[in-house]
This record gives C-alpha cells, sequence and structure tokens, in this order.
C-alpha cells in the first residue's frame, strides 16, 4: 500500500507503484490538511478577489465570474491536448504525484474531490492523458482532461461512477500542478539509475577483455575528479575487475576505457540531482493560488509563478546533456575492440574466412544510437512562448525535456546493448570466461547473465546477429544488480515552506 502524506516521494517509489498498480491512500492527517485548506480558500475568497474562483483565467484574470457552472466550464475549455495516449504508468504515476502534492494542503481543493481522485487510482478507472498540452507552467490539458473523466463526461479505462456532488471552486486548484511531468521525470530517472550501472558492468568487461590498466579506476585517480559520481563509478570499476588484473597490456589506455569514471560519473552526480529536485517536488504545493496562512495564522490565498518549472527544466537538460557526453567514450571502446591490436583478435572480432565481418554492424547501429541520443540532448531550457494576449509571456517547456530525457533512454539502452555483445565476444575469442587470467566473479556473473538472457558469444562466425543484440538488452536490468547504486538515494531538494494552512 502505497500511503500518501505530502511528504516527498522517491522516484523509484513512484516509478514501482504506478507500474505495478499498488494501491494507494491518503492519511487522515493528509485530508484533514485537505480539509483546512479548502476552508481557507472559502474564507480568504469572502475578503478579496481568487484568481480563478471569482475570475477568468489568464489574460481573462481581471473579469469577474459569478453563477454555477463556472467550474465545469472552466475544465471544459483547458482539456483539448494532442498526440499519441500516455501508457497506463505515466497515468497512475500523473495520479499519484497529484494526490500527494494534494496531500501538503496547499490547493484549496475539497476532500471530496481529492478522494474521488483517490478513488480513480485504487479502481484502475484511469483517463486518456495525451502527449501535448503543456508547456511547463502547469499540466492544464493533461488534468482538466483528467477532471472530465472524473466528472464522467470522459470515458475511463474501466467502469467508473462519478462522485454524487462536485465543489466547483475546486477546478482550478485541481489543474493546477505539473503532475504530469514529474510523473514522467520519476519514470524516466527510474529507467536511467539502472541503466549507468549496467554501463559500468559493460565497460568493465571490456577492460577485462583487452587487459585494461586498472591504475585509471584507482581510488586516487577517482577522487581527482572532485565529483562524488566520478569516486563511486571508479569503486565500482574496482569491485568489477578485482583487486589483481596480472600485468595491463598498455601503460595507458585509449580515452574510451580510462575516462569511464569521469564520464559516467558526472551522469551519475545530475541524476542525483534531478532525482532529489523530483522528489521534492512531489510533496509540494505549488498551486496558484495557493492557500497558506498570514502573519497572524489567518487564512489567505497567494498569487505566484511557483508553477513555472525552470528549475527542473535544466537539471532535466543537464542529466540528457551527461547522458549524451558519456556515448563518445563508449563508441570509442568499441573501436578499440574492432582494432585487432587491442583485443588482440582478428578485426572486428570476426572468425572464418579472410574478409569476415564479425561485428562490425555493431559500430553502425551503435552510431545510429549515439545521434538519437545527441538529438535528445537538445536545451529544452532555451525555448519559451508568450500566451494569452501576452499575459503569460515566457514557458519552461519541462515537458518537452522530460519527453527527451524518455527518447535518451531508449537510445542509451542499445549503445549498452552493443559494448555487452562486443565485449563478451571478446572474451569468448580469449578462450572464455575461465581462461587465463580468467574473469572476476562478478564479471563471469555478467557474462553468464548475457548467455542466460541468450546471447551465444562463443558463435563467432558470421551470422545474424539481432537475437544477440536482443538479448543483451534484456541482459541490462540484471546487469544493474551486480552493483550497488552509484550514489547514495539524495535527499529531497528542500525550501522553508509555506505556512500552510493547518487542521
Amino acid at each position: 500500500m502505497l500511503v500518501l502524506d505530502g511528504a516527498p516521494l522517491e522516484c523509484a517509489r513512484v516509478a514501482a507503484a504506478a507500474r505495478d498498480a499498488e494501491p494507494a491512500e491518503l492519511t487522515a492527517a493528509a485530508l484533514d490538511r485537505i480539509a483546512a485548506a479548502h476552508r481557507g480558500a472559502a474564507a480568504a475568497a469572502e475578503r478579496r478577489p481568487v484568481y480563478g474562483r471569482s475570475t477568468g483565467v489568464g489574460a481573462n484574470r481581471g473579469v469577474p465570474v459569478s453563477g454555477a457552472g463556472h467550474g465545469r466550464r472552466l475544465l471544459r475549455s483547458h482539456a483539448a491536448a494532442a498526440g499519441r495516449p500516455l501508457p497506463p504508468a505515466a497515468v497512475r504515476a500523473m495520479l499519484i504525484v497529484r494526490l500527494n502534492q494534494l496531500a501538503a494542503g496547499g490547493s484549496g481543493v475539497s476532500p471530496g474531490t481529492a478522494r474521488a481522485l483517490l478513488r480513480m487510482l485504487n479502481e484502475g478507472a484511469l483517463p486518456t492523458v495525451r502527449e501535448h498540452g503543456s508547456v511547463g507552467t502547469g499540466d492544464l490539458a493533461a488534468l482538466a482532461g483528467t477532471a472530465l473523466t472524473l466528472l464522467g463526461e470522459r470515458h475511463a479505462s474501466a467502469p467508473w461512477t462519478p462522485p454524487a456532488d462536485f465543489d466547483e471552486t475546486d477546478a482550478l486548484p485541481l489543474i493546477s500542478s505539473n503532475a504530469l511531468t514529474l510523473a514522467r521525470t520519476a519514470l524516466a530517472v527510474a529507467e536511467v539509475e539502472p541503466l549507468l550501472r549496467a554501463a559500468a558492468v559493460a565497460a568493465a568487461l571490456s577492460v577485462a577483455a583487452t587487459d585494461g590498466n586498472p591504475e585509471a579506476f584507482s581510488a586516487a585517480a577517482g577522487a581527482v575528479g572532485a565529483s562524488g559520481g566520478a569516486a563511486a563509478v571508479a569503486e565500482r570499476m574496482r569491485t568489477l575487475l578485482g583487486p589483481d588484473r596480472g600485468t595491463p597490456a598498455r601503460i595507458q589506455d585509449p580515452f574510451g576505457f580510462r575516462t569511464v569514471p569521469q564520464v559516467l560519473g558526472i551522469a551519475a552526480d545530475t541524476l542525483a540531482e534531478l532525482a532529489g529536485a523530483t522528489a521534492a517536488l512531489t510533496g509540494t504545493a505549488q498551486e496558484n493560488p495557493l492557500v497558506a496562512a498570514d502573519g497572524d495564522g489567518r487564512p489567505q490565498v497567494v498569487h505566484h509563478g511557483g508553477f513555472h518549472m525552470a528549475a527542473l527544466t535544466l537539471r532535466l537538460d543537464a542529466l540528457r546533456l551527461a547522458l549524451a557526453q558519456s556515448a563518445p567514450a563508449l563508441l570509442g571502446r568499441l573501436r578499440a575492440l574492432s582494432e585487432p591490436r587491442i583485443p588482440g583478435a582478428a578485426p572486428f572480432l570476426a572468425s572464418g574466412p579472410a574478409g569476415s565481418s564479425g561485428t562490425m554492424v555493431l559500430e553502425y547501429t551503435a552510431a545510429s544510437a549515439y545521434g538519437a541520443l545527441r538529438a535528445a540532448a537538445a536545451p529544452a531550457s532555451l525555448e519559451t512562448a508568450v500566451l494569452s494576449r501576452g499575459v503569460e509571456d515566457d514557458a519552461s517547456f519541462a515537458p518537452l525535456a522530460a519527453r527527451q530525457l524518455e527518447r535518451a533512454v531508449e537510445a542509451l539502452r542499445p549503445l549498452i546493448a552493443c559494448e555487452l555483445l562486443d565485449a563478451a565476444r571478446a572474451v569468448a575469442l580469449r578462450g572464455g570466461p575461465d581462461a587465463a587470467p580468467g574473469l572476476p566473479p562478478p564479471l563471469r556473473e555478467a557474462y553468464r547473465i548475457f548467455r542466460a538472457a541468450g546471447g551465444t558469444p562463443e558463435d563467432t562466425a558470421d551470422r545474424d546477429l539481432q537475437a544477440d543484440l536482443t538479448a543483451a538488452e534484456h541482459a541490462l536490468r540484471p546487469l544493474a544488480g551486480l552493483l550497488a547504486p552509484l550514489l547514495p538515494v539524495p535527499a529531497p531538494l528542500t525550501g522553508a515552506p509555506p505556512a500552510l494552512i493547518r487542521p
């Protein structure tokens, strides 16, 4: 049972609950906070205009509204999205994040609407959520469409009974959130971390297959980068390669081998920062307007721009750039494995008649994936838009940055798989994992995992490698299990919380 109480949610926890359709519950304290904020919003609205409650929105912010139906009209008019429908895990993650934000107690949404949203999640009556509709200032189209599904005006993925009552003042507070963007970020972060560990295992197998110099992974070498990630990667490489690899073949290896701690380390560093920021935002009340308390403890509403996700976009950009910069070193190792002087094998790790191609095509496949990875690294933080008659004159494009991280993950996976396949074949051409000096136990297990997934590195004749490459991709997650996480789970970034209304 996933307990939602407004505290930050780790990305891995969001991802696991969303993928497994784990039931969730709001704590009694969370429901009390939601109710207190709802009462506080009503009290504040009696004293002053409140955006979206007693006024229109966007360029209509100065237009007074009254009468029944304003909330539903607001939802209907903001629910148009476009693009492909997102998978159920992404939709469930969005609902989890939104419920946890509501539990923080700053939205003004009624407890009844919060309970209905929780029931929607637990009954699996999911809305259809599409890819395009947000520019990083609130996932309005996705959440407005969700609200219409909640009210029974749109189809749900399972039988659904709408709530009997809906407070019209819940409309804007319900949709004033970046919950979808945070959900997609959390899911992608949960994919990247094990891929970085698998990348370290594949790199270590390449080092072992070429009698690389382990000095590049010493504690001293790991410390000079002034990077926790570099030190962690170096330590994991030492774990994989063992204490004594004998005399290395070269006094100094090519950059692709020597710089593994540096290029994977900065990716681990940026990943940790993004994971901490995302976790913090899952437990932060950022609704506009925010229901808080003034200096005397009276309820007030605060109109603000905290929903602008510039900081999240920059961190997403940084991670994608870090992943892209790690790829040239990997491509360098693939080139080295194809050179007879490095692994001591035939060109392209081939066997059989002269001119055999061996694993030549893997360089092309990896280069193609690298092109996609580089394209996904284009900074979304340089984007902007001017909307709603010029009133909303900037946008963070955090949803674009999160989509590009998903694309980066899709490209990173085959890159690592190409190296795993190549390195395993290089080991096979040396006589296998048991041939002198033999692979250290962790790398013997890596070789075994690849074979258990369907890889046949011992068959070095020119043949169709598609099945082997697919097996290598399937092996990546169990390979990650050979190593502890590269960095400790980061503490969520926190600031001074607003004085929210308390029950």
